[in-house]
């Protein structure tokens, strides 16, 4: 099928999600060589800002092939993100009339979307509403978040580097308070609502020698009681004690340690420091110096030390995306697998997007302690390839180079 194509960022940003644009770029330049793909284009702010006719021309923008290795090098989402929501798709919605205008105006015959789960949601309701108006369009989601909890693939682009930033400062708190002989406990939240899965990398130190005390995932029912005994049995083995844990984390009952009450866009329920909340439950039952630490948004675009895996196999993600489209696969999303062997190695998939969009991937109960307060050898032999190997940094005036659109 021959027609323009089109590709948008949507969601958080991250450290890979512009190599995975990158390899989408180079799949579609190809693709126009072999005559399938006339226009190469972008949206600005996702499939909000197509809705305001806001496009790039992404073949002019990189005429010259380099940029794209500066592009894969450049954290965040270099076309701007959204995280607008898509109605139910049903026939005469005004949202999806406007869309399929714009669609028959550029004469858009391939369709990528890179995001996380919302993103996919979008995919699925465009696929499914192409079919209701028989629009010959070509729709794949492309794989990105950090959170690692799309279901059906091994993992997701942006996950590695977020891995490797986490491990990397983890590491790093773990010299700092070893300094001290005063007993003290340092709790560090780390990102993940739903699922577990960024705050497994705080094992990986232990690789190097050095490990948290403990790990605590919001697939475990916390207890305050449980974890202030864990703390205590820490505190008697050595003064300095360091615990990673989930912003996400929640009782039997299923409320959150930090829930604020207020809910985001997407009815996800706005959380306000688990960190924060047991520094003062530690303060209050136990009485030692604490203090949290919050990784926040530095977790997510922490290029300088991007998993050199993770942006190899992002740039293969979009590549992949191109050629599943030409061989007319659409409603999909591009997944990951590894290859049972015992080199690390992995092919791509491209599986049905309404099976995969609004799941979540959980950290499986394999990867769990017994005790729920740690994780095991299997989790680290999972996490450890993915965040193997440096991408080469271009530095300028004495700071990382960045790509930005004119």
């Amino acid at each position: 099928m021959k027609g323009n194509l089109i590709v948008g960022q949507s969601g958080g940003p991250t450290a890979a999600i512009n190599a995975t644009l990158s390899g989408v770029i180079r799949g579609a330049k190809k693709a126009k060589a072999d005559g399938y793909i006339e226009k190469i284009y972008g949206m600005r702010n996702g499939i909000e800002g197509f809705l305001e006719d806001r496009l790039i021309d992404l073949d002019s923008a990189f005429a010259d092939i380099k940029d794209l290795s500066l592009l894969e090098a450049t954290p965040s989402a270099a076309l701007g993100s959204c995280r607008k929501k898509l109605p139910a798709p049903v026939l005469g919605d005004a949202t999806y009339e406007k869309i399929f205008e714009l669609f028959k105006k550029y004469d858009i015959r391939y369709f990528f979307y890179i995001g996380g789960n919302d993103s996919m949601d979008t995919v699925a309701k465009l696929s499914v509403y192409a079919k209701l108006v028989n629009y010959e369009i070509r729709a794949i989601g492309v794989p990105k978040t950090i959170d690692n909890d799309l279901a059906a693939t091994d993992h997701t682009p942006g996950f590695g580097s977020a891995a490797k930033f986490i491990a990397t400062t983890i590491s790093e708190i773990l010299c700092d308070t070893a300094v001290y002989q005063i007993p003290a406990v340092t709790i560090v939240e780390i990102m993940g609502r739903d699922a577990g899965w960024l705050t497994t990398a705080a094992a990986l130190p232990s690789l190097n020698g050095a490990g948290v005390d403990y790990i605590y995932l919001p697939e475990a029912p916390f207890s305050v009681d449980s974890f202030i005994e864990d703390v205590k049995k820490a505190l008697a083995r050595h003064p300095n004690v360091v615990i990673a844990v989930s912003e996400g984390i929640r009782d039997k009952d299923g409320n959150y340690i930090s829930a604020s009450g207020k809910k985001d866009n997407f009815g996800h329920v706005q959380l306000t420091g688990a960190g924060k909340a047991l520094e003062g439950i530690v303060k209050e039952k136990i009485g030692c110096k604490v203090r949290s630490i919050e990784i926040s948004l530095l977790q997510r675009c922490a290029s300088h030390i991007a998993s050199l895996t993770d942006i190899t196999e992002s740039v293969q993600t979009g590549e992949s995306a191109v050629r599943f489209a030409l061989r007319g696969s659409t409603g999909t999303m591009i997944c990951i697998k590894r290859y049972e062997t015992e080199n690390y190695e992995v092919y791509f998939e491209a599986l049905d997007v309404l099976s995969i969009a609004n799941a979540v991937k959980s950290v499986p109960e394999e990867y769990m302690n017994e005790e729920k307060n740690g994780v095991t050898q299997a989790c680290i032999d999972y996490l450890a390839p993915l965040v193997l190997g440096e991408l080469p940094v271009t530095y300028k005036n004495g700071i990382p180079e960045h790509f930005t659109f004119d």
